[in-house]
């Protein structure tokens, strides 16, 4: 018998917002409970997110691990999914309001997963963002590709000794897992893929440095593996600087200060950030409604259930939630989010729910170069090419999809095995369409893409009506 809502005779209507590993997991959890589910998230795809710095680096193209939400859920016929960025929750009309182009969406809900994620924080200091972008979205990850293959292209082109070095300079600032990544994939880039590339400039001379105010590379994990990853960056030509601050960041550099408080400056075309996260502002929307406390990273304390104080309807998951120290990683998004469905699914058919989330931590990984990668997973913590190989196929098992695994596989094949990489193309627009968007701002995009027409519409700030 299919459970209706006593006050209108309708199937119960659950709302997730997020397309990211808890939302989709607890959309995939919820596809034979007998409820009507709509997924609001700001993109129309599914990001794997630890990947981006593949991206960035030219190894995997952005669909291999962007797919569409709406090809993952086709299949399932009680899902719904909607473009839009969530703009507010009004928790006593229970009510989900959404914007895209213009457009805005009101969504009724019976029960609302809130997997909105997390984004890039600047510690205060979001300047930093013109000269430096994050790793958060496919847009930070194409613009990167452009500017760290730009970089070579332009230097190719320099006549200043001076301009070549700030050219071939890349900062990477934080030293995380994301970090290490994306500065061990830079320098294998240099000193394998473009080695023969160029014939006025040498690309092994390219300098990439690590830097953090942390007294370690790889902070979650043991010292052991710590110093591992650390000897195997110095080994690929990674400069690591540790105990040291950004203070500033602009186009031509980035200036450090060191624990004894000396600054100095570095001059880099090409800056990164990798640094520190900021839970999406719907934590703060949440917090204020129902009571619950906010960290200054935005993350909303749930109660041991995911759920908000007063409000056994709404589950909040992933890297929005202040619980027990859990760490902002994809396994605890993976597992909240299917624990929000068995708990929507217990609500619906009138049985108690489960009382607290336990998260099994199956380990933290972290790859440092072609055949090394370091691995912390239940007792055990080892690195070299064993950790490697156990980094390769977690992350394959974790694409959605036998085509993604199946392109991901053999492209990593032509990198590693090989020297090429396949997706080295950039363009100005990758590079530059950010900061012009942010520039114009987000009148322009409504005139110029169809978005809603109505009396007061935004003007079209080039006088031209393309839409």
């Amino acid at each position: 018998m299919t459970p209706v809502t006593e006050s209108t005779g309708r199937r119960p209507r659950v709302v997730i917002v997020g397309s990211g590993f808890g939302g989709l997991f607890a959309a995939q959890g919820l596809k034979k409970a007998p409820v009507d589910i709509t997924l609001v998230a700001k993109t129309s795809h599914h990001l794997f997110q630890p990947l981006l710095y593949q991206v960035a680096t030219g190894i995997l193209s952005e669909g291999e691990i962007a797919p569409a939400t709406r090809e993952i859920l086709r299949d399932q016929d009680n899902a719904r999914v909607v473009l839009g960025e969530v703009t507010d929750i009004d928790l006593t009309a229970r009510t989900v309001t959404s914007t895209v182009l213009g457009r805005t969406t009101v969504h009724e809900y019976d029960e609302l997963i809130v997997a909105a994620g997390a984004g890039q924080s600047y510690f205060g200091n979001d300047q930093f963002a013109e000269y430096a972008p994050g790793m958060k979205s496919i847009d930070d990850a194409l613009e990167l590709r452009g500017r760290i293959f730009g970089a070579f292209e332009l230097a190719e082109l320099a006549t200043d000794p001076g301009e070549i070095d700030r050219l071939l300079t890349f900062v990477v600032v934080g030293a995380g897992p994301t970090g290490v990544e994306m500065a061990g994939q830079i320098a294998e880039l240099a000193r394998r893929t473009l080695r023969k590339d160029f014939r006025r400039i040498d690309p092994t001379s390219a300098r990439v440095i690590l830097l953090d105010a942390a007294p370690k590379v790889l902070p979650p994990f043991v010292d052991k593996l710590s110093q591992k990853a650390h000897r195997q960056l110095n080994e690929i030509g990674v400069e690591v600087q540790l105990g040291a601050m950004v203070t500033d960041v602009d186009a031509d550099g980035i200036v450090v200060k060191d624990g004894d408080g000396h600054e100095r400056r570095l001059h880099a075309a090409t800056k990164i950030w990798a640094a520190g996260v900021q839970a999406s502002p719907l934590g703060k929307i949440l917090g204020e409604q129902s009571g619950a406390a906010v960290d200054r990273a935005g993350r909303i304390s749930v109660q041991d259930d995911l759920t908000l104080p007063g409000h056994p309807e709404v589950h909040v998951v992933g890297d929005m939630i202040s619980l027990k120290r859990l760490p902002g990683v994809a396994q605890v998004a993976i597992q909240g989010g299917k624990f929000a469905a068995d708990a929507v699914k217990a609500r619906v058919a009138g049985r108690p729910t489960a009382s607290e989330f336990t998260y099994f931590d199956k380990g933290s990984m972290a790859t440092i170069s072609r055949f090394h990668a370091v691995a912390d997973t239940w007792k055990f913590q080892f690195g070299g090419f064993l950790a490697w190989v156990l980094w390769l196929g977690v992350h394959i098992m974790y694409q959605v999809g036998f085509k993604n695994r199946f392109t991901t596989a053999i492209h990593w094949a032509v990198s590693f095995l090989g020297r090429g990489r396949s997706q080295r193309t950039a363009t100005q627009q990758q590079v530059y369409g950010r900061l012009a968007l942010e520039e114009l701002g987000a009148d322009f995009e409504v005139s110029k893409t169809g978005g809603r027409r109505h009396t007061g519409e935004p003007v079209d700030v080039t006088g031209r009506d393309s839409a």
